[in-house]
């Protein structure tokens, strides 16, 4: 398969399973606190995770990343994994799916900004109008 049509593809599936992720999660929480949906779906994550390495011979990979990659990673996996899915499990819990999901989708307008000032990545025009389009669809939604 061409290298473009394999991104479409693995970005349509992604597309279809976070699409219907909020739904189960959305489901889940109101027999539990966020805390806990969050606990119970990092653990599973993980213990999957390491089945999956071992099948593929990969378990021991693992366990030579470079130091500054795993700092880089745990942090993000606390910022994004722990506090960020937190806060989004306690709004959707309290919130309207609908509503509640595209405004926490909304992170590629953090990210863009980020990026251009940390990351010294340029701006385009093209650039520019998505975030501005970003802006609008918050807008729009709340």
């Amino acid at each position: 398969m061409e290298k473009k049509m394999v991104i479409v593809v693995l970005l349509i599936l992604t597309a279809i399973l976070w699409g219907s992720s909020p739904i189960l999660e959305k489901t889940g929480l109101r027999n539990t606190s966020p805390l806990i949906a969050l606990t119970i779906r990092s653990v599973g994550v993980a213990v999957i995770l390491l089945i999956m390495l071992s099948c593929m011979g990969k378990l021991k990979e693992l366990f030579s990343v470079e130091g500054k990659t795993v700092i880089l990673f745990t942090i993000s996996g606390i910022m994004a994994g722990l506090l960020g899915m937190w806060t989004y499990f306690g709004a959707l819990k309290a919130g309207a799916t609908s509503k509640i999901v595209p405004i926490a989708a909304s992170y590629p307008l953090i990210t863009v900004l980020l990026s251009i000032l940390i990351l010294k990545e340029g701006v385009t025009l093209v650039r520019l109008i998505g975030t501005l389009l970003i802006i609008a669809g918050i807008w729009l939604v709340k």
